[in-house]
């Protein structure tokens, strides 16, 4: 190795050191606030069943498959949000990730509520508690993306490629309410 590459190669490394931070500074960045506010990903619904169809589907009620119970005692003063939440509504979900696969989740709403386990079948209408549906709904991950950016040299070694952490959200589970006007979804 000549002397003068060997002179240009701490500069590099200088450089290389500083993309390094950066980028490190970025990902330090992204603040659970901050991933939050990011647009999710759009995708169409996998289940199209009209109206006729969801009225003469039967009606599927779920049951949690196991169940067990808390040593803490509920707060009283939770008891009106309880009652919201455990009210069976109808809902359709759907899994993004394994289509077609049903999908199991633990619930447990509150302190002093049993923790139970939840097998729901996916695509088609069924009845089940506010809270799981709404904690289906909430089942999501951020994607972070390396983007590739030109960053011009003003020396003689020419230009400089540098990454920037990009994060789009996308949904893992879904639930979509079944229009009726019997029951009012996820909302308070």
């Amino acid at each position: 190795m000549t002397e003068e590459k060997k002179a240009k190669l701490p500069k590099e490394i200088e450089k290389a050191a500083e993309q390094f931070d950066k980028f490190d500074n970025e990902v330090k960045a992204m603040t659970h606030d901050r991933l939050n506010e990011t647009p999710r990903q759009e995708e169409e619904a996998q289940t199209k069943l009209s109206s006729k169809e969801i009225r003469n589907s039967k009606d599927i009620y779920l049951k949690p498959k196991t169940s067990i119970s808390s040593p803490d005692k509920f707060n009283e003063k939770f008891r009106k949000d309880y009652e919201f939440s455990k009210e069976y509504v109808q809902f359709i979900a759907e899994n993004k990730e394994i289509v077609g696969e049903s999908i199991t989740a633990w619930t447990k709403p509150f302190a002093g509520i049993s923790a139970e386990e939840w097998v729901v079948p996916v695509n088609k209408p069924v009845w089940g508690p506010r809270y799981l549906a709404e904690q289906i709904k909430r089942k999501f991950y951020h994607r972070m993306v390396m983007k590739q950016e030109t960053i011009s040299g003003n020396d003689s070694v020419g230009s400089y490629f540098g990454s920037m952490a990009v994060d789009t959200t996308i949904q893992r589970l879904d639930a979509y309410p079944v229009i009726q006007n019997r029951s009012v979804f996820m909302g308070k």
